[in-house]
């Protein structure tokens, strides 16, 4: 499949093309999969750049009124922003097994940094401790609940010996494992949709029966088979990448599902054999996708839509900053300045067409913005360079 059939794909299926764009905010993270939140402004951003006319509230009223998505810890231990009928899925495949190593890791932290003995059963205590005030109150802030429950409030040195080291509590380790397994999650922020500052809920405050036991093995290929569909067709190791997994993980997640191998130019591609179809071309489009954006995070092999930009676009760690787009392929980068401006650099010569309709897009992100300014939490160099 060449790269021009693979860029009208994602087009389409991300809704990124016009005639793709809704203001269903519920079908984009659905047609994304799942939404990146590491930076919560990108959850709204993601959604900005999908819509017509839905604004800040739309999204908020899917996040906290309505409450058909949830905010998550998932693969890679990131911060995911999922359609709700989809959390089971997630939990299964990879959150308890995050939960886990959470536990496992914070235990480490407390056995060198205190004088607490019989740990495990000391931190099982303290999540019950937690969870029950939690439940008492509805919702509440780690504050409020450290307030509460005097154990959250115990300190320990997460460094000892180490001049970098300062005491910590345990409530943030302790309300971070009960959202891993599922029992709480973020709710509304203190502020404005770019906080991260949450108030938790019990979970059944968007699950009323909690959280569907599903088999993991199952809860794996549903998560690759959804994948695929979105990202498809993709090499097994973006799958890996994305998906955090081993590779014994996915392979045997791949196993029930019936896929195809494509020619991707250069190596080998899985999609599934249902969906060999080539997309529609759609007709040249622009987008302004925001740091961490689902689709440059859906695969890591990029060379298909970012051509040489990486350096200027990408941090070391590998977080994308804000894209600029042009008919399916990265083209520049913007930032959003103190005044509000909206700053593109376009990286190529992209005509003149294609710099009318990136204006147009960037007045309609800084409309989007309003008021509100955001750094995002990763900065990247044209990103610093455009601000500074």
């Amino acid at each position: 499949m060449k790269p021009a059939e693979r860029r009208a794909r994602l087009a389409l299926r991300h809704r990124l093309a016009p005639p793709a764009r809704t203001d269903d905010v519920l079908g984009i993270a659905r047609s994304m999969v799942v939404l990146h939140a590491t930076d919560p402004a990108t959850v709204f951003l993601s959604v900005a750049a999908r819509s017509v006319e839905a604004g800040p509230g739309a999204v908020e009223r899917a996040l906290y009124d309505d409450r058909t998505l949830l905010r998550m810890l998932a693969m890679r231990r990131t911060m995911f922003v999922a359609p709700v009928d989809l959390v089971p899925v997630l939990q299964a495949s990879t959150a308890n097994g995050l939960a886990a190593k959470q536990r496992a890791t914070y235990a480490r932290l407390i056995e060198r940094g205190s004088d607490i003995s019989g740990v495990p059963s000391w931190f099982a205590e303290a999540e019950e401790a937690a969870h029950k005030a939690l439940l008492a109150r509805g919702e509440a802030t780690g504050a409020q609940l450290s307030a509460d429950v005097p154990v959250l409030r115990t300190q320990v040195d997460p460094a000892p010996g180490k001049s970098y080291s300062r005491p910590t509590s345990v409530t943030t380790w302790v309300l971070v494992t009960l959202g891993c397994e599922g029992r709480i999650v973020r709710g509304r922020p203190n502020g404005s949709w770019t906080s991260s500052q949450y108030r938790w809920s019990p979970v059944e405050a968007w699950l009323p029966g909690g959280i569907e036991d599903v088999p993991a093995g199952e809860a794996r290929t549903e998560l690759v088979r959804r994948w695929l569909r979105a990202f498809g067709p993709a090499p097994v190791a973006d799958l890996k990448w994305w998906t955090g997994w081993t590779a014994g993980d996915v392979k045997k997640a791949l196993a029930p599902l019936d896929v195809t191998e494509v020619d991707l130019g250069g190596g080998t591609g899985l999609v599934l054999s249902d969906d060999l179809e080539p997309a529609p071309e759609p007709e040249p489009w622009a987008a302004l996708l925001p740091a961490l954006d689902p689709t440059p995070m859906g695969w890591r092999e990029r060379g298909w839509f970012l051509g040489g930009h990486g350096p200027a676009l990408f941090d070391r760690n590998g977080n994308i900053g804000p894209s600029v787009w042009w008919d399916g392929r990265i083209v520049g980068g913007w930032a959003q300045r103190k005044d509000g401006e909206i700053a593109v650099r376009v990286l190529e010569d992209v005509g003149a067409e294609a710099g009318a309709a990136i204006e147009r897009e960037a007045a309609r992100m800084s409309a989007w913005y309003g008021d509100v300014r955001a750094i995002p939490r990763f900065r990247t160099p044209l990103e610093r360079e455009l601000t500074s």
